[in-house]
Formats: C-alpha cells, sequence, structure tokens
C-alpha cells in the first residue's frame, strides 16, 4: 500500500488506534475521511487536525451503511482507501440469566456485518481506481480467543477469515487487501482501565511499528507487529493450548473486580 497520495476513509476514527491511524495518515500527504457515530468526538478530531474530514456512521444499522456509502462517493470521487477500524468489545458473563445474546448482537452488528456491509457499498468505487486498498482490523485475540469477550472474539475470528476470502476473490484486481493485527494497546476500547493499563502497549508506539512495517513492507497482506507474534502464531508453534489457557487465567485474574461486578 502506498502510504501518501490517498483518500482514506477510517470508519471509528474518532478515538483510539483509528483516530490515531488517521492523524498519521493525515500528515503523511493522505486525504482522510473518519466516520463514527458520536459527532462530538468527530468534531474534536477535525478541530485538531485541520483538513481532515467527518462523516457520521452508525455502522451497524444497515440503512444507514446504504445511505453513507452513497454520499461518501458522491463528495470524495476519489476514494481509493478503506480503513475498517469501528468496533465495540464488551465483557459477557454467559453464566448470568439474560446477558447472552444483547452484547452478542450489538458486537456482530458492529464488528462483523458493518464492515461486509460498508465493502459491499464501497467495492464498485474501489475497483473503479487504479490502486486501492481494503484494510480490515482483526486483533491478536483472532489468534488466540479471550473468554471474557466471546462474542468480539468471534467476530475477530470471523473477520479473519473473510479477509482471506475477499483477498482472493479479487487477487485479480487493483484493490490491495491487509489484515491489521493490534495487541493489547491502550486505548479506551473497554473504558478507563483500558485506557491507563501499564500492561497494554502504549498508542503511539503501536502506531510507529504498523506503519514501519506499511512503509517498509508495501505488498505485505499482514500487519504483525512484534507485540502480537506470539499470539498470531501459537497455533503454528505448537503452543496455543498452553497459552490459551495461560493468557487466559492471567486475564481474567487481572480483571477480577470487573467480572465479578457482572454477577
Amino acid at each position: 500500500m502506498r502510504l501518501s497520495g490517498n483518500t482514506i476513509l477510517i470508519t471509528g476514527g474518532g478515538s483510539g488506534i483509528g483516530r490515531g491511524m488517521a492523524e498519521e495518515f493525515h500528515r503523511r500527504g493522505n486525504k482522510v475521511i473518519v466516520s463514527g457515530r458520536r459527532e462530538a468526538a468527530l468534531a474534536e478530531v477535525a478541530a485538531a487536525n485541520p483538513g481532515i474530514e467527518t462523516m457520521t456512521l452508525d455502522i451497524a444499522d444497515a440503512a444507514d451503511v446504504e445511505r453513507f456509502g452513497a454520499e461518501i462517493v458522491q463528495r470524495f470521487p476519489e476514494l481509493d482507501a478503506v480503513v475498517h477500524m469501528a468496533g465495540i468489545m464488551q465483557n459477557e458473563k454467559l453464566t448470568v440469566p439474560g446477558s447472552m445474546l444483547g452484547a452478542a448482537e450489538a458486537t456482530v452488528a458492529t464488528n462483523l456485518l458493518g464492515p461486509m456491509r460498508l465493502t459491499a457499498a464501497l467495492l464498485p468505487q474501489l475497483l473503479s481506481r487504479p490502486r486501492a486498498a481494503l484494510l480490515t482490523v482483526t486483533s491478536g485475540i483472532a489468534y488466540l480467543p479471550f473468554a471474557m469477550t466471546p462474542a468480539y472474539t468471534a467476530t475477530k475470528f470471523a473477520i479473519r477469515g473473510w479477509t482471506d476470502a475477499v483477498r482472493i476473490q479479487l487477487r485479480d484486481t487493483h484493490v490491495q487487501v491487509i489484515e491489521i493485527i493490534p495487541p493489547y494497546v491502550r486505548t479506551g476500547l473497554m473504558g478507563d482501565r483500558q485506557a491507563s493499563d501499564a500492561n497494554a502497549m502504549p498508542l503511539d508506539k503501536y502506531l510507529a511499528d504498523t506503519f514501519a512495517i506499511l512503509e517498509n513492507q508495501p505488498d505485505e497482506t499482514q500487519v504483525v507487529i512484534e507485540g502480537v507474534t506470539p499470539q498470531r502464531y501459537a497455533e503454528a508453534r505448537g503452543e496455543y493450548k498452553e497459552l490459551v489457557v495461560k493468557r487466559n487465567e492471567m486475564l481474567m485474574a487481572a480483571r477480577k473486580a470487573e467480572w465479578d461486578a457482572l454477577g
């Protein structure tokens, strides 16, 4: 993927990794559009980064995705890159009565159906460009499950497989398909605890490592920074069975208070 001269849409660009990527792409000379549900967050990004455009989008709403897809192509006919960053992550204690479906359905609508629907809306535009890129965002959890967030885990496993399938279908086109695989990063994805967790990778470090791979390995299909390699390659190294238990025991012990609060 080229890192300058693009017109890039970044969903979920109002905060966290999405905002960080939007600002870095903007700094590198791209036309950047960020989308999200929270108008206040989008306004803050625009105010801090003159030139970044913003558009509201409820990625979980099929009708709004259709509306958004038509509008963005009209406003930005040179759109040639999409980064599917929008996502939600919620703890789910399945033994608590009535807790199973609500969070799961919202997570699937946002994390899985959202990227699928938006890609369907924007693929004709990407195919019309001489060079284009589609970037999906999975997680180390797509390779080593996190028991506290089963629906989030499921969507990331699904996006991982969907990305590979889309890449094969588009291999004879001008659309490059790239999977971004973040580790545990210091953002507000799961609230203030994650945003201040010393065990999480600092956002600026994550962005620096990610853009180094995008810059130095422009034909790479997966962005695997060092911090996520234990999860990404656990199965290939024969470490999956050991790590999936060990890592989950460690993480659930560290989050015991919030887990217990669920009932």
